[in-house]
């Protein structure tokens, strides 16, 4: 305290010493500054920084929906700015694959017996021509998606599909043929395989593979496109099935067979990593229906006693129907005398058993 004293007093002796504009410097710097701790250095929006709290409605939570009447309900969607929910009735679904074959190719009767020189073989070619037209224009369409799409480069490349999709049904490989095959084409081709044995070779092709017949169409929207492509394959294959009990039913390992077919392969050109994959095969009407294959069956061999006792019972049914409907009352009249002998043979019974044995 006495240093502040003596503080004041020099200060005092200066200021009346000194002129007044030193005298007014030495006033303020002994004043006591005072700074607000709660004042924003930034006087800017100071407004919006008055506003620190801001009174909001909150939401009843114990509040049920299933109280509400309907246009209760609307209001309150209104006040709380939020859209009335909507039943979604949509599911998504993809399609994969066609359901058949659009516009399918008829086979030339006698195709593969009839050479180019007959009159036969001749009109035959003429017709192609006059379907080509459209094949020409289906091409040119996937061309448009694929461009790497050749007529002379494509029949090499479904027959490699063709002998890979062959191949993974006979090992029975379920999810490779799916990359091979369509949906539709693989029930139809794992149909009937469970408990068989099949051996299948692909021995050479009697004439190279030629594209016969090419269409596109679209399904649902103009722009969901799907490709089906008809392939002629003349080749050499041998196919042998055995059943669950190892018997052969249809074919040989040993003969070779010469194998006409028509392939359809389809591909969904819109989908960017679509792929060709084999979708069906054309039979045509004139084709004779085929034998079927002989199946072995399981035989259960009976007793011989159980097989008497049955015959000895067909031939009394059969003796009891073919009797006249006369003898029924003289039957029913008899009935009353067994029925008296009944009881008489049950009453010596019963005497019997109360009579005392000698032994005793």
């Amino acid at each position: 305290m006495e240093l502040a004293a003596s503080a004041r007093c020099g200060i005092k002796a200066l200021q009346l010493l000194q002129p007044p504009a030193m005298q007014a410097l030495l006033q303020l710097q002994s004043q006591q500054l005072r700074y607000r701790q709660t004042k924003h250095w930034n006087p800017k929006f100071k407004k919006q920084r008055a506003q620190k709290f801001v009174k909001i409605d909150l939401p009843n939570f114990q509040e049920k929906s299933s109280d509400l009447s309907q246009d209760e309900m609307r209001s309150r969607l209104k006040e709380r700015g939020v859209l009335p929910p909507r039943p979604w009735l949509e599911r998504p679904f993809h399609i994969s694959c066609t359901g058949g074959i659009f516009e399918p190719y008829v086979p030339p009767e006698g195709d593969g017996k009839k050479s180019f020189i007959s009159s036969a073989g001749a009109k035959q070619k003429l017709e192609f021509l006059e379907k080509k037209s459209k094949s020409v224009m289906a091409v040119r369409k996937i061309r448009s998606y694929e461009e790497e799409f050749s007529t002379d480069d494509f029949p090499s490349q479904a027959q490699d599909i063709y002998i890979a999709a062959h191949a993974q049904m006979a090992a029975k490989n379920k999810h490779q043929l799916r990359e091979f095959v369509t949906e539709r084409c693989y029930p139809e081709m794992m149909h009937n395989v469970r408990d068989k044995t099949i051996h299948w070779r692909f021995l050479q092709s009697l004439e190279p593979p030629r594209l016969v017949h090419a269409r596109v169409t679209d399904i649902i929207s103009k722009e969901n496109l799907y490709a089906q492509v008809t392939v002629r394959f003349h080749t050499q294959q041998v196919l042998a099935i055995y059943d669950r009990f190892g018997r052969l039913m249809h074919g040989s390992e040993i003969i070779a067979k010469d194998v006409l077919e028509y392939v359809v392969f389809e591909k969904h050109i819109s989908n960017e990593y679509g792929k060709w994959r084999l979708h069906d095969k054309i039979i045509p009407d004139w084709l004779p229906p085929r034998e079927p294959a002989p199946i072995t069956y399981r035989v259960i061999e009976e007793p011989e006693e159980a097989v008497e006792l049955l015959a000895e019972g067909d031939k009394k049914l059969e003796a009891g129907t073919e009797k006249p409907n006369v003898e029924q009352p003289a039957q029913i009249e008899v009935a009353p005398t067994v029925s008296a002998a009944v009881e008489v043979d049950s009453e010596n019974k019963a005497s019997k058993v109360t009579k005392p044995s000698p032994t005793i």
